[in-house]
């Protein structure tokens, strides 16, 4: 029964992982393969220590991840915290939000870029209407990384507040009937009542945001194209360029053994730091 998903499994998830990595290790000629030739580990001594633009793509994934997983699970508890009652506002409240989750990244990233944009932009448009100076969003290399996590954060805090929503409506109400008996305040029950409890949603909602903004990709191609400069030039988008537009297939495979090394090392430490402080019920 569980046949086709293994084999669905081994020709799109593992194989092209040994593949990738048997790639990394080799000087890959895509017009001639026959060409290709055995380098061993000169393709990681290059974008380790030879080439700065894969560190520097490294260190803006860095900068893009953690900003990105701390706004979007701080505003994902305050807006869940917000809407989680049953009222017919927080029903409407709750479909606005979740809204972009479904819509594709690539239409969010081209509306954005348009709302952006230094001179036709709704957003200049709004701050010179109010006598503020205008902001090059997405072409000074001081605005562009926050804009894109602006924008992905936007995208994707519905999705999360609603996991969190379902967590907290999930709390024995016995609890917070305990609490209110011994005039709890409000701070100290949320940190030592509500926070324990939603834990382990939180806890898997930081690995999956972890994960999936060290794979980021879509929104950096649509809206900045690594740029200015290498501002927003991160480590997918590095695969990405070296192997389509540089052809250099056994760097880009090396890049992408890197980044699945990152993610594999980041996965443990949360799993032997944080998850001795999830508390399951």
């Amino acid at each position: 029964m569980i046949a086709p998903a293994i084999v669905f499994l081994i020709i799109f998830t593992y194989w092209p992982l040994i593949n990738l990595v048997q790639l990394s290790f080799q000087d890959y000629n895509m017009i001639n393969p026959a060409k290709t030739k055995f380098v061993g580990l000169q393709n990681f001594y290059n974008i380790l220590f030879v080439k700065d633009d894969f560190i520097v793509a490294l260190k803006n994934t860095s900068v893009y991840t953690c900003c990105v997983v701390i706004f979007l699970i701080l505003f994902a508890i305050l807006f869940a915290l917000w809407v989680k009652k049953d009222t017919w506002q927080n029903y409407f409240a709750q479909t606005a939000f979740f809204t972009p989750h479904i819509i594709a990244m690539i239409s969010c990233g081209m509306v954005w870029a348009w709302i952006m944009d230094t001179d036709r932009g709704i957003l200049n448009t709004v701050f010179n209407f109010f006598g503020l100076p205008s902001l090059r969003w997405l072409n000074s290399s001081k605005t562009a990384m926050l804009s894109v996590v602006i924008v992905s954060v936007w995208k994707n805090i519905g999705y999360y507040a609603l996991i969190i929503i379902s967590s907290l409506k999930s709390i024995p109400t016995e609890i917070y009937e305990a609490a209110e008996l011994d005039n709890t305040p409000r701070g100290r029950k949320f940190f030592r009542i509500t926070l324990p409890m939603i834990s382990p949603q939180l806890f898997f909602l930081l690995i999956t945001i972890t994960i999936g903004s060290f794979k980021v990709f879509d929104t950096i191609r649509v809206m900045t194209d690594g740029g200015p400069g290498s501002a927003t030039d991160v480590v997918a988008y590095y695969i990405y360029r070296y192997a389509f537009h540089h052809f250099r297939i056994g760097l880009a495979a090396a890049a992408g053994v890197v980044l699945m090394i990152v993610m594999i090392i980041m996965t443990i430490i949360y799993f032997k730091v944080l998850a001795k402080k999830v508390f399951y019920q």
